[in-house]
């Protein structure tokens, strides 16, 4: 009898799958890690249903994938959770927290299209998210696969792309973002993102390539993150950030997003080193609690900038 059932993500069929029927009691067998582990390198983002087991299912899960990190933006700080790897995704309007109009609605917790780590030169390889407290509305989490984008991207745009490298920094305001959609008005920022701006990890520039081939297939990622992007190294000028605008405007089609609509009992797991991911954000009256693993990992192809002395 199969350990679980897998089927395709609600109205997205190019990447993604959803697992149910996996018990805690089956995590630790060889075979049912085997299959969770090549489920999401093909597919990249695995939704698990109705799995019970909260804390420590989420953790043990994580292990399944790679180490649980503690998240690098949280190395230094006194922030405190159940466990040393989960780290909190959290908007109260009781607390601390982002605060922007975007389209005319103010909305708390909302995180543009990006991937983690863009702004230091080791990548984390995925993580684990799960609800502690939904709101009553909103608090979709965005994801896109960055396969599916070089795909779907014109033959054109892959020969004037390939090759290059996009240089990245640490940006808290999101209405200063160069790239990608930016909300009308910051209303509030949060301390954590204040003063992460003061973070040693993000003193210097970061350089990833625009497109690499995920290790064990050879298939293309075009692997660009919009949130958090400077411009194309050795060509931050009009037409370099022309042709990163360009790219990205093809990466953010509605037909490449999937919105997780998220349940109690649900974890899910993506690939950071292929996958965006945003946070749609929630009504400023609304409370949304998440709870995320970081999986530790590298995939080798990161640096930091390095500055000609004058």
């Amino acid at each position: 009898m199969a350990a679980f059932d897998t089927e395709p993500l609600d109205e997205q069929r190019r990447y993604g799958a959803i697992v149910t029927g996996l018990s805690p009691g089956s995590i630790d067998d060889p075979q049912v890690r085997k299959a969770l582990l090549t489920l999401w390198m093909e597919k990249g983002l695995v939704v698990f249903r109705d799995i019970a087991g909260g804390i420590d299912t989420q953790v043990r899960l994580s292990e399944i994938f790679g180490e649980p990190e503690v998240h690098p933006m949280m190395e230094g700080t006194d922030i405190k959770t159940e466990h040393r790897a989960l780290a909190p995704i959290e908007f109260d309007p009781e607390k601390d927290g982002n605060i922007y109009e975007i389209g005319g609605k103010v909305l708390g917790g909302y995180l543009p299209w990006h991937f983690d780590g863009a702004y230091v030169e080791r990548i984390n390889h995925g993580g684990i998210l799960r609800p502690d407290i939904l709101p009553g509305r909103g608090g979709e989490t965005g994801f896109l696969d960055q396969i599916a984008a070089w795909d779907l991207l014109p033959e054109q745009l892959r020969e004037r792309i390939d090759g290059l490298s996009v240089v990245y920094s640490y940006q808290p305001d999101f209405t200063r973002a160069k790239f990608g959609s930016q909300p009308d008005r910051l209303v509030k920022m949060s301390e954590l993102f204040r003063t992460g701006s003061a973070h040693p990890s993000v003193q210097v520039r970061a350089i990833h390539p625009a497109v690499y081939e995920q290790p064990g297939t050879g298939r293309k990622v075009l692997h660009v993150s919009p949130w958090f992007a400077d411009g194309i190294e050795g060509m931050e000028n009009e037409a370099g950030d022309a042709l990163l605008g360009e790219i990205i405007e093809h990466v953010l089609k509605p037909e490449l997003m999937y919105f997780h609509q998220w349940q109690a009992g649900d974890m899910v797991l993506w690939d950071n080193w292929r996958m965006l991911h945003c946070a749609c954000g929630v009504p400023p009256e609304e409370t949304r609690i998440m709870r995320r693993t970081t999986i530790v990992g590298d995939y080798g192809l990161g640096r930091r900038e390095v500055i000609a002395a004058a």
